[in-house]
């Protein structure tokens, strides 16, 4: 019921997300108290019942934790508007530079980055080339969903 209807819905466009630490934070715990409505109290041996805790969750679900399943479908999104026409809006907006300086302080985080730094984490040397070829992209995306269990 998870995996079908309510991760879904949650992730509705997260190909796009910034993932920052307090976002994952925010859906993990969206995720437990989800999984524990779902799978519900478990009773003990003397008649009582109690909350699952997280290290129980974790052992139904695996390693299918929804951060898992956004990964790759950035990193499919991503290849997507790499290998895009060059005229297309899509493309268009990605590749557009502000003509203003951006304001003093520490840089703010870029969706781009964000997934690139996936990229280097998965230890993809040549991801370029590898976006460029759609077959080879999918299967690379395919890799990632394997590696992570999803």
């Amino acid at each position: 019921m998870y995996q079908t209807l309510v991760r879904p819905v949650v992730t509705n466009t997260c190909e796009t997300w910034l993932i920052k630490e307090n976002t994952k934070t925010k859906l993990k715990v969206f995720e437990r108290k989800a999984l524990r409505r779902i799978y519900g109290p478990t009773k003990e041996s003397d008649g009582t019942w109690r909350i699952k805790s997280s290290e129980e969750l974790n052992r139904l679900i695996g390693n299918k934790n929804i951060i898992n399943y956004i990964k790759p479908q950035r990193l499919a999104w991503f290849g997507h508007v790499h290998h895009m026409p060059d005229n297309s809006m899509v493309k268009k907006v990605y590749e557009w530079t502000p003509a203003l300086t951006r304001s003093l302080g520490r840089p703010k985080s870029m969706w781009e980055d964000d997934v690139k730094s996936d990229i280097t984490n998965m230890k993809i040397r040549n991801w370029r080339d590898c976006s460029r070829n759609r077959p080879k992209w999918k299967e690379f995306v395919e890799k990632v969903k394997t590696s992570l269990k999803l």
